[in-house]
């Protein structure tokens, strides 16, 4: 972002995405893709479309401390392009944490395009509560402080300069910082760290521009100096842009070791090891038979009874809150959450650790150790002896997967202090069986049955299990229209209140006007609803020429529709069998007309293997050619000759 972490600076709120998000996402879009776009699509800027607003202007000086506090001196004008620039400037928000920061506003005001300062008013500032809290009380210490600029227009600028004092460091002794574009163009941006002499800054930095570093007077002035033009768009299911593009990290921890020991030092905690908490976590595993099953049992525990505040690693002190005071509470972040489990884990003779990781769209971490919002930014669970890492605040994921936003990307063991890799691929298995019967009046009836294996499957589960009946039945009839058809539909699901194995969903019902009596039809080849094949090719084929990285999930599909026609017309063409393979793709597909049943069978196999998450643009212009051939055949239709009037 062009106002950096440190006032997060958010147009809205929820601009420093929180995890919460990628994790509906996912869930809305499990059956139906084996991936989630983590990126959304941008329009580039150009001369006729203009971006919404332009950074003109953005100084932040950082005065830091040996112990770790700092002074923030920040000064940023943007200027509206466009109307939906106004939307995006008009109104802006400067994070604190209200026990450790002081925030003064030097200067707040619109300046209208003739130059005159219209200042806001001490009515249109106030503070309000950091909704991720969730109205947990242990983490009501994040505050926006909300500043709402008068009679803002395109043309028009808003100049805002405020200073920040952090009185408490997150870990004394230490300063880091994460900085990375919004993707608005940056005419100036400095960014400028003044430094002890002796307390040094690493850097990786990527599109900034480093000064030569400057001391006097026993302390050392670093200075990164940014510019960008307009930004291309970002393409359907791209990986976040600080995954190739610009980004900057400071910090004045020399490695990942130095880091993780920071990172274990504060996380020590004499109460995770209290009679009260070994007595529960015993009585939790008292029936399993082995140390899997322990773990999984404590894990469903988690997931299930200790609710999750969103809060990303890095805003709040590295410091979890007392074992004790968790298990009371039955709330917490990340780190809270880490430190329960690996507790519980402890009292059940499993050995667990910390693993810090990026959560979110970008796969790599900068060269420099620090937190950030496509940098290290959740905490996780390393179990050694079970070869597992374990995420209990991901309430939709099954003991031993991972959500796909923790998957194939770097985690830091806190107590070994290496980096360590999370799994690249997980099994992934969906069938599905269609049966439509077509009466005269060309309407019909259908029954489908789709079965999830694999880390789908408990997702699938999950959003059943938090759904409500009503819910239940806009995801049906949701099926149904993505599909392109209109009916009724009754859904019913295996067990959702089981925690691991396939999950089944079956739905039933009725099709309006799938064939016209009386003329010629064209009937979809259906061997799946939304979700199947048809719809994951359809994904993968979203942008149809790629220039960024982008996120690739396999999976094996395997569907069967068997379409009964009916007396009053006849078959007129079938769509021809296809075979086709590449580097990542296998498929097939088979079509049968019985002409004696009147029943015509669709078979459709596809194996997608990436053996990663993250393919290259080099890869879709390879296998581009194949994914359009199975979107062709997965679209294909049987087309039948009514009964002439």
């Amino acid at each position: 972002m062009p106002l950096g972490r440190a006032d997060t600076a958010r147009r809205d709120p929820g601009l420093f995405r929180d995890r919460s998000r990628y994790l509906l996402r996912c869930a809305t879009c499990a059956a139906a893709l084996s991936y989630c776009p983590l990126a959304p699509a941008q329009t580039a800027a150009s001369p006729g479309n203009p971006a919404p607003f332009t950074v003109e202007s953005d100084v932040h000086v950082f005065v830091v401390q040996h112990d770790g506090t700092v002074e923030e001196h920040d000064d940023t004008t943007l200027r509206a392009n466009t109307t939906a620039g106004v939307d995006d400037i008009a109104e802006r928000y400067v994070w604190f944490n209200k026990d450790t920061e002081k925030v003064d506003l030097l200067t707040a005001e619109s300046i209208d395009p003739e130059g005159r300062a219209h200042p806001v008013g001490p009515e249109a500032i106030r503070d309000v509560q950091e909704p991720r809290s969730a109205g947990a009380p242990t983490f009501e210490d994040g505050v926006l402080r909300t500043v709402i600029f008068p009679g803002v227009e395109p043309g028009w600028r808003v100049h805002l300069v405020f200073a920040k004092t952090r009185v408490k460091p997150l870990q004394a002794g230490m300063f880091e910082y994460f900085d990375e574009p919004a993707r608005d163009p940056v005419e100036h941006q400095q960014l400028i760290f003044d430094m002890p002499a002796d307390m040094p800054l690493y850097a990786d930095a990527r599109g900034y521009v480093a000064l030569a570093p400057l001391t006097v007077n026993g302390r050392t002035r670093y200075e990164f100096d940014y510019r960008h033009g307009p930004y291309p768009s970002i393409e359907n299911g791209a990986v976040g842009y600080t995954e190739y593009g610009d980004r900057l990290m400071v910090s004045t921890v020399p490695d990942f070791a130095a880091f993780a020991a920071r990172y274990r030092q504060a996380a020590a905690d004499p109460s995770a090891s209290d009679p009260a908490v070994v007595r529960f976590a015993q009585a939790l595993a008292a029936n399993a038979p082995d140390a899997r099953t322990k773990a999984r049992v404590l894990y469903d525990w988690m997931r299930a009874n200790v609710r999750y505040v969103a809060l990303f690693l890095g805003e709040t002190a590295a410091m979890p809150h007392r074992v004790t005071d968790i298990l009371r509470n039955r709330y917490g972040d990340c780190k809270d959450h880490v430190a329960l489990y690996g507790a519980l884990l402890a009292a059940v003779g499993i050995r667990s650790e910390p693993a810090l990781i990026g959560l979110g769209p970008v796969y790599t971490l900068p060269s420099v150790p620090g937190f950030g919002a496509t940098a290290i930014n959740h905490v996780i669970v390393w179990i050694p002896d079970l070869k597992v890492f374990a995420d209990t605040t991901a309430g939709g994921t099954g003991f031993g997967d991972l959500p796909p936003i923790l998957m194939d990307r770097p985690a830091l063991l806190v107590d070994e202090g290496v980096l360590a890799r999370t799994p690249a691929t997980e099994p992934r298995g969906r069938t599905a069986r269609l049966q439509i019967g077509i009466a005269d009046s060309g309407d019909a009836r259908y029954a489908y049955r789709v079965e999830d294996s694999g880390w789908t499957a408990e997702l699938e589960r999950n959003m059943f299990r938090r759904a409500t009946q009503q819910r239940v039945q806009q995801i049906a009839f949701d099926r149904l229209k993505q599909t392109g058809l209109q009916g009724t539909a009754r859904l019913d699901t295996d067990d959702a209140a089981a925690t691991g194995g396939p999950f089944a969903v079956s739905m039933t019902g009725t099709l309006e006007h799938v064939v016209w009596p009386a003329g010629m039809t064209a009937v979809p080849a259906l061997s799946s609803l939304s979700g199947g094949i048809a719809t994951q090719v359809q994904s993968w084929l979203a942008e149809r020429v790629r220039t960024q990285p982008y996120v690739c999930i396999g999976g094996e599909f395997d569907e069967t529709g068997q379409i009964a026609l009916p007396g009053n017309v006849r078959m007129v063409g079938l769509p021809d069998d296809l075979s086709v393979q590449d580097a990542f793709y296998d498929y097939e597909s088979h079509y049968v007309f019985d002409p004696a049943t009147r029943v015509v069978q669709i078979t459709r196999r596809l194996r997608a293997r990436f053996g990663r998450q993250v393919c290259s643009p080099q890869d879709f212009d390879a296998t581009r050619a194949t994914l359009v051939k199975i979107e062709r055949d997965a679209l294909a239709q049987i087309v039948v000759q009514g009964a002439a009037k």
